[in-house]
């Protein structure tokens, strides 16, 4: 039977954990974020789709051309290969969720 996993057992801070499913047996990877206003990553793309899950919090992203804001209770997909990034712009912590379709995360830096 597998074993519950805590939060606090993933690698990572308060900002981000980050679960790696190739190392627990998984088909899927995935970031807990609670980023504080103002942070979050620089614009990059996966070779696989990612499929954010807003809960609290406000987020401004950007996906290729586009600058979308959806809220608490959303989900929102980015296609494979599209530029994107977000950012906290609330004025509390961001929960969500970020799934990568793959167990094992790869990333590319669009921006510096």
């Amino acid at each position: 039977m597998p074993d519950p996993i805590p939060f606090t057992d993933l690698p990572g801070s308060e900002r981000a954990r980050r679960f790696e499913g190739k190392d627990h047996g998984a088909n899927v990877s995935f970031f807990l974020s609670t980023h504080a206003p103002g942070e979050g990553p620089r614009l990059h793309r996966h070779p696989y789709e990612e499929t954010f899950v807003l809960l609290d919090g406000r987020a401004t992203f950007t996906v290729g051309d586009e600058t979308l804001e959806p809220a608490p209770g959303h989900v929102l997909i980015v296609p494979p290969g599209t530029p994107h990034k977000f950012v906290n712009s609330g004025d509390t912590r961001l929960q969500q969720v970020s799934i990568h379709s793959a167990p094992e995360m790869s990333q590319e830096w669009v921006e510096e």
